[in-house]
């Protein structure tokens, strides 16, 4: 390797590289602030700051048809006034959750208490008073039995012709929800909106759980059961994502939400090859996550999104696609990106 030349050093400007700045708090008034001026900083700051820009390119961008992904126990968090607050405004045209996001959720849109763990209480303790842990937060048992019955009562005037889907069964209940106006929760604001939701994995949670049940009395009772198709998910939201040329993906955790919602790139271009079928190609532009998971894992929350694109499931930044990836917990993050976002739009 030959030594350097003095003459040849750049001043930086020369490569069109950024300058990052001091973090000077005292100036910053507000959350866009802070985060504006972390974005020209290092390391994680600039991650959550250039993740708020980013949100604010996909808010901004009306062509863009908007996917939030989400999962990990983020309603138990008692995140999801911020996922509703997205909707409420507009930012969010589809959502992909799990099913104990929606059964929490539920929990908490009905007015019902989640409460903080005491450490001291062990685990064998929680078992018999019905207090069931999700980390540092206790979920009722006596919770989960209220929503189950709200289940039974949404889905007892059903067509027993109608086939149902995780779409079509929180639909229902948001809507039920939603007839009391000063209710709030994921699924009120979901269902005034017209925001699909879709759980890929419905039976792994408390409310898959509680639909086998419902089936079961009512095949006892009737000799039939509701017809369960998950596949009419897929094809609803394929429809919508074919039906819009710019996309945005804003994912929180990562597991089977994330997976399914960015696999519709891959599904349309299956259909193409081994059908015929004259698809058009669709794939993510913007993508933006909230994860601690680190690549090394090995797991799919972890992957960054150069990962995807080697499936076709994001455009690549050599032809605009737009990625920011922000290694944090997402109860510190998400709220702050939301909150910036909402004080630069100003509305």
């Amino acid at each position: 390797m030959k030594a350097r030349d003095e003459s040849k050093y750049g001043d930086g400007f020369d490569d069109g590289l950024e300058p990052t700045r001091p973090l000077d708090v005292a100036k910053t008034d507000s959350i866009d602030a802070l985060l504006r001026a972390m974005a020209d900083t290092a390391f994680g700051g600039r991650r959550l700051g250039e993740a708020a820009d980013l949100l604010e390119t996909m808010v901004r961008d009306e062509s863009c048809f908007r996917v939030v992904t989400i999962s990990g126990a983020m309603t138990i968090a008692k995140q999801g006034l911020v996922l509703a607050e997205m909707i409420d405004r507009g930012w969010v045209q589809a959502i992909v959750a799990t099913g104990a996001l929606m059964t929490h959720g539920l929990v908490e849109g009905t007015g019902l208490q989640h409460f903080k763990h005491r450490p001291e209480m062990s685990d064998e303790e929680l078992f018999p008073k019905g207090y069931n842990r999700v980390y540092d937060t206790i979920e009722l048992e006596k919770n989960l039995d209220n929503i189950e019955g709200l289940l039974k009562e949404t889905l007892q005037g059903a067509d027993e012709n109608e086939a149902l889907c995780s779409r079509t069964i929180l639909e229902r209940m948001g809507k039920h929800l939603a007839a009391d106006p000063d209710s709030r929760g994921v699924l009120q604001s979901a269902a005034r909106r017209n925001v699909p939701i879709y759980v890929p994995a419905f039976t792994d949670s408390e409310l898959g759980l509680d639909l086998a049940i419902f089936q079961k009395s009512v095949a006892r009772e009737h000799g039939r059961q509701f017809r369960f198709d998950p596949f009419l998910d897929l094809d609803h939201f394929t429809e919508q994502i074919l039906a819009h040329e710019t996309l945005g993906i804003f994912t929180i955790g990562g597991g089977v939400p994330r997976n399914w919602a960015q696999q519709v790139g891959p599904y349309l271009e299956i259909q193409r090859v081994r059908l015929g079928i004259d698809h058009p190609v669709r794939r993510y532009r913007y993508a933006l996550r909230i994860c601690p998971e680190p690549e090394h894992w090995g797991g799919l929350s972890g992957c960054p999104y150069s990962e995807g694109v080697s499936w076709g499931k994001f455009i690549p930044e050599s032809e605009g696609g737009r990625f920011a990836e922000v290694y944090a917990d997402a109860t510190i993050a998400w709220p702050l990106v939301v909150r910036a976002v909402i004080e630069r739009l100003g509305v």
